[in-house]
């Protein structure tokens, strides 16, 4: 052999290893640093709270701070669905797809039954809210949406904040390959979901059953079953948002611009003084903005009992933590934030 052609063998070979560790690189996991891409999961039809994390990710996203890939109506009724659609369409977001849970939670507790807003009239006997779905017996599950919608995205990159029931997410789970993915539901959560921001837990001394899982005990038991053990749950408790009240009054004075508004005639046309506080916000904002507004409890993990209690263990390797009550003067800031979202017009 002479050396050119010892040459040109070596360099050649030399390509093949470059090519191998390109390649390696590629398939590598790589860290999101976009802004945040959220997918909503909503009971909405029983408390006003989803309404208000849904229009805070409408200004969120016109505010560049994160991209609305969809939202996932996990409360059985094409009804519910159809109050998505007014929002989304509302708020100029009509092009956001909708998943609607099928063979969910059978007639769980409705607290503020306002669903029926979407079809309210104006004075001149025309709908007073624009819609863009035609046929809502068409949207696709939930679980089907999930699928959809996360693989299309980059890896690690998705926060799902969830703020009712979790049917659609133990569907998703339980979910095998398709044409959107080969992926099983839980490997498509473990390449493609960064962390969840759920409303629901209940962390302290006694065991008591959180709301949200206990509607649907079942579906509650196989996500935490099946959720990967190595992607992050942030919970938000109960208690986190009680001291934030957003009273009707103030709700229907800072609409004031107009009548026309899903939620401002929600609080005109249904009994709204019920406990009503602004929980469902709280994993909405810290999905968007992060960690900084809010004290957290240490790593753990989470274990489910059979009445849905949830029982947090401390571990540093764990995948969970918890939102803390702030005090009075946090409420404060924070109602006033939920307030600034709601006075744009």
């Amino acid at each position: 052999m002479n050396r050119l052609h010892a040459t040109m063998l070596f360099l050649f070979g030399m390509m093949i290893l470059m090519s191998c560790d390109n390649s390696d690189n590629h398939d590598s996991p790589q860290e999101y640093a976009g802004v945040p891409l959220v997918i909503l999961d909503t009971d909405i039809g029983s408390s006003t709270d989803d309404l208000f994390a849904m229009e805070m990710l409408y200004r969120y996203e016109e505010q560049g701070k994160c991209r609305l890939l969809g939202v996932v109506v996990d409360r059985e009724g094409e009804q519910n669905a159809a109050f998505a659609d007014v929002m989304n369409t509302y708020f100029g977001h009509g092009d956001v797809p909708i998943g609607l849970v099928r063979k969910g939670i059978e007639k769980p507790v409705i607290w503020i039954d306002y669903a029926h807003v979407a079809d309210k009239q104006g004075s001149d006997g025309k709908p007073m809210f624009r819609r863009t779905v035609t046929d809502y017996s068409t949207l696709p599950d939930g679980w089907q949406l999930y699928r959809r919608l996360l693989a299309a995205q980059p890896d690690h990159s998705v926060s799902i904040v969830s703020t009712g029931f979790v049917t659609c997410l133990a569907q998703l789970l339980q979910s095998e390959g398709d044409d959107y993915s080969p992926l099983s539901g839980v490997e498509l959560v473990r390449q493609k979901v960064k962390g969840i921001y759920m409303q629901g837990g209940v962390f302290g001394e006694a065991e008591e059953p959180d709301y949200n899982f206990a509607q649907g005990a079942a579906f509650a038991h196989e996500f935490f079953r099946l959720w990967p053990k190595d992607v992050d749950i942030l919970f938000s408790p109960m208690e986190t948002g009680q001291t934030v009240d957003y009273t009707p009054e103030q709700v229907i004075g800072d609409v004031s611009w107009t009548d026309v508004h899903p939620i401002k005639q929600v609080y005109m046309n249904c009994n709204c003084d019920t406990g009503q506080r602004m929980w469902d916000v709280m994993p909405t904002i810290q999905a968007v903005e992060g960690d900084g507004l809010f004290t957290l409890s240490e790593r753990g993990t989470v274990t489910v009992t059979l009445e849905c209690a949830t029982i947090f263990t401390p571990s540093a390797t764990g995948n969970c933590r918890y939102q803390i009550a702030g005090d009075d003067a946090w409420a404060a800031a924070m109602l006033e934030k939920v307030r600034s979202f709601n006075k744009i017009h």
